[in-house]
């Protein structure tokens, strides 16, 4: 009885996985539809970053000494952040300037890539290879900065396409509050999850043929290829359609939250204490998915584990995250962004309890899935809630400063196992109090914040 209820839930996982799958294939291929072309965008985009990365591939970890790979490791670690030094100060502003800099930052994101990777096949075995591959990971970064901005004005293009009053009802439930009244996964969340789902099986479509290319002519054979799909993402990119009109803030409160001293949308702007709550509970999920790829990598490298639990770790994450893509739209028609990041925080401390108590290498794998399906929840939710609570004119700078603060924390976790030789069980004892601490706080912060919205403002001045 038991393992028929199991493969129940298992079948019923993997149809809600094709829907969402079939759906997204569907927006992709309506070429008629602004997310359609913003979806196309992504796959190319994405296609060609998997390529970039096969070809480089092999010589950071697994060629090289445990101790040479902490120094590597670090390296890398370090090369993770160092793009968000250009992308948030200094082209952040730009992705804001005007309601077309931000078709333009794509398109320049892919046709920069497509120039960079025919140097990176020449210089493949030189020192040049660093400062072209630090360039490609900035264009990267520029471009996945600039397509969260982007959801907001595709939900108004998609509206004016519609052309119709019931539509653009539509388009208010896509920036509403509260749960999704919708069936279709066309929410800001759902639109998001389906965009990097979209990414997803763009990366493992398009590594078949990189893999072969790796093998027959080698890395610049795989570089060249990634340089014909950016040019594909380049022209995608011009393709964008845009609403008429710029959009405004839609509401007193989320204009007032981005003034200060009579200065709308200055660059130092405080955010909404919404977007705010959800950055930390989001940053901390991605903390906890960096500490546990390099507690998995240098604990079973400590263990002699055989190569075949690598592949399993990383399959696990890749299976969470599709996973938890597929459960987001219908999570969103039940609950609001900021309960599906308190769901996933606490998700992930009871599975890494549960894991500690269990132990041994094959619950490691079954909390990488579970973490896998936590961080694809909670990456959506947190873009929905900055597209909704940030004007439309500052989300370029808002995703940048964001994208910067995750990527460190991320970094911050990886860091703790690498400098620490910790067990599988400390590890999932540390992983269960961040995500439970970050869950409590997440809840008391919201918490507070709805008793103050409540509470009667007392008039500041006193009786006659």
């Amino acid at each position: 009885m038991g393992r028929s209820m199991g493969t129940m839930v298992v079948r019923s996982r993997i149809v809600r996985l094709r829907t969402l799958a079939s759906e997204a294939l569907h927006d992709l291929f309506d070429q008629s539809s602004p997310f359609g072309r913003l979806a196309l965008a992504q796959v190319l985009m994405l296609g060609g970053d998997t390529l970039v990365t096969i070809s480089l591939a092999g010589s950071l970890f697994f060629s090289i000494s445990p101790t040479e790979a902490k120094s590597k490791v670090l390296l890398y670690l370090l090369l993770t952040i160092a793009p968000f030094a250009v992308v948030s100060p200094l082209l952040g502003p730009l992705i804001d300037r005007s309601r077309g800099a931000r078709r333009a930052m794509v398109v320049f994101s892919a046709v920069g890539r497509m120039a960079i990777v025919p140097f990176m096949a020449r210089d493949i075995h030189s020192l040049w290879l660093f400062p072209e591959a630090f360039l490609i990971l900035v264009l990267s970064k520029l471009y996945l900065v600039t397509r969260g901005a982007l959801i907001t004005e595709i939900a108004e293009a998609e509206a004016e396409h519609e052309a119709t009053a019931a539509q653009h009802q539509a388009a208010d439930a896509y920036l509403g509050d509260g749960p999704s009244t919708t069936g279709a996964p066309h929410g800001l969340a759902g639109w998001n999850a389906q965009l990097t789902l979209l990414g997803t099986l763009a990366g493992f479509v398009i590594s078949i043929p990189g893999v072969l290319l790796l093998k027959i002519f080698g890395a610049p054979g795989v570089l060249i290829f990634a340089g014909v799909v950016f040019l594909g993402g380049a022209i995608a990119g011009l393709r964008l359609k845009l609403p008429k009109a710029r959009t405004r803030p839609s509401s007193e409160e989320e204009t007032a939250s981005w003034e200060r001293g009579g200065k709308k949308l200055s660059r130092e702007a405080a955010p909404h204490p919404e977007v705010l709550l959800g950055l930390t509970a989001n940053a901390l999920l991605r903390g906890i998915a960096g500490f546990l790829v390099f507690l998995l990598a240098f604990g079973l490298r400590r263990s002699h584990a055989a190569l075949y639990w690598y592949g399993l770790a990383l399959g696990g994450s890749g299976i969470g995250a599709l996973i938890g893509l597929s459960l987001v739209p219908r999570l969103r028609r039940w609950m609001g962004e900021p309960q599906m990041l308190l769901l996933a925080l606490t998700m992930v401390c009871l599975g890494a309890i549960g894991a500690a108590y269990v132990g041994g290498l094959p619950i490691q794998i079954a909390l990488a899935v579970l973490v896998g399906i936590a961080g694809a929840v909670g990456q959506p939710s947190f873009d929905a809630m900055t597209q909704r609570f940030v004007p439309v004119e500052a989300q370029g700078r808002a995703f940048a400063r964001f994208a910067t603060r995750q990527q460190l924390i991320w970094v911050l976790g990886a860091l703790i196992p690498v400098a620490i030789a910790l067990p599988f069980v400390g590890g999932d004892i540390t992983i269960a109090i961040i995500a439970g601490g970050g869950a409590l706080s997440y809840l008391i912060g919201r918490r507070v914040r709805v008793i103050s919205k409540r509470a009667p403002r007392r008039d500041a001045r006193p009786m006659q």
